[in-house]
């Protein structure tokens, strides 16, 4: 039952971060190019920051999920005398989701940082530029995320 739980919860919040990243850069971005650079970079820094700090909690309930889904099988294989061995589904998952929670908390940390210092500033063509920064390392995780959703179902002899 506890697996079954943190599957969900796992799921639930990739599908909000991996879905948000799609909207975002596919939807919202396009949508907003028409307004002029102080609506527009001020918009994007005030939906940004209301995404990010939700990615911040979905990330760590991720990793935390994840952390307690393999801690879960491990158990049930002691129990039951057996050996784990993650799957390499699993590993690939596990990397990539580790990367893309670092290259995250590049985008939140710093580059998100340079954006509100802008829009603070007025300085519009600066925060046209950690946009463009931050939409770059979006569309890098938003790949590593349908990755791995792809390598995850994979059928078992393709992976």
């Amino acid at each position: 039952m506890l697996f079954i739980a943190l599957k969900i919860i796992h799921l639930f919040c990739i599908v909000v971060w991996v879905g948000g990243m799609f909207f975002a850069h596919f939807f919202l971005r396009p949508a907003v190019q028409e307004l002029d650079p102080p609506v527009r970079v001020k918009l994007m820094r005030d939906v940004l920051g209301k995404f990010f700090s939700v990615v911040l909690i979905l990330a760590v309930l991720t990793l935390l999920s994840g952390i307690g889904m393999i801690g879960s099988v491990h158990g049930m294989a002691a129990k039951a005398g057996a050996q784990f061995s993650m799957p390499l589904s699993w590993i690939v998952m596990t990397v990539l989701g580790l990367i893309m929670m670092a290259v995250f908390g590049h985008i939140r940390f710093a580059l998100y940082k340079r954006l509100n210092n802008a829009v603070e500033a007025r300085d519009w063509a600066a925060g046209g530029a950690a946009l463009a920064s931050i939409r770059k390392l979006v569309a890098l995780n938003l790949a590593l995320g349908l990755v791995i959703i792809a390598a995850v179902r994979l059928p078992l002899g393709l992976m």
